[in-house]
């Protein structure tokens, strides 16, 4: 587990995009990105303390970011214990899935319709991933991962899909902490990645779909598998 220096000295470093005129969402984000970058994991508490002196703001304004994040369903308060970093269940699993498959394909589809560079981040996701690999750094080929998602649903060209692909990804890397091995979990789609990217990149727009459902349905498939050995 990552020490908690780790993770409120990474929201301290970004801290200086507060400001007077910031607000609880601002914190939320910060606190979301920590999440999503794989700092924070299942399980661990969120000292109210810790945070309000990491990012220089109220405990009032902290509340409100966890409040926030409660919604998201990324964090859970618990009565006289305190807010923890939340695990996701095999059925938040499954849904997590079912709207990924709407998310992502759509942005496939979208793709001919899209501006040329629309596709550049989903490529630099890949390439990033893989020399993630080749130093051994398995966390940072995750969260190259979840940035080459988010990148096919941006296809869509939408702010609202690209607001609910943040939050639900940031999810997403909630439920990859509950593999055993990131490398053993990873490592088989990372080729996966940089086939559907070539095919979009190539125009093959069917295929690339295919290969996409194909890989959601497996990913899926071998998450719920670790999830009911682990009940």
């Amino acid at each position: 587990m990552p020490e908690r220096e780790s993770w409120l000295d990474s929201m301290a470093a970004a801290r200086h995009g507060l400001d007077r005129s910031s607000t609880a969402a601002r914190v939320a984000d910060l606190l979301r990105e920590q999440i999503t970058d794989g700092r924070l994991v299942p399980g661990e508490r969120l000292p109210e303390e810790d945070v309000c002196r990491a990012v220089k703001v109220s405990r009032n304004t902290t509340r409100e970011a966890f409040r926030l994040l409660v919604q998201e369903r990324l964090l859970v308060h618990e009565f006289n214990r305190g807010v923890f970093v939340r695990r996701v269940t095999a059925d938040g699993l499954a849904d997590l899935y079912r709207v990924r498959r709407i998310m992502e394909c759509e942005g496939v589809r979208c793709a001919p319709e899209a501006p040329p560079e629309a596709i550049e981040p989903a490529g630099a996701a890949v390439a990033d991933g893989e020399r993630a690999a080749a130093a051994g750094d398995w966390p940072a080929v995750g969260t190259a991962d979840i940035r080459f998602h988010r990148a096919l649903s941006a296809l869509v060209g939408s702010p609202r899909v690209d607001e609910l692909m943040r939050h639900l990804l940031a999810e997403m890397r909630l439920v990859f902490h509950e593999m055993g091995s990131p490398r053993e979990f990873h490592e088989p789609y990372l080729a996966r990645n940089r086939r559907i990217y070539d095919l979009l990149a190539g125009g093959a727009i069917g295929e690339a779909e295919r290969e996409l459902r194909a890989y959601l349905d497996d990913a899926e498939a071998q998450l719920t598998k670790a999830f009911r050995e682990s009940e």
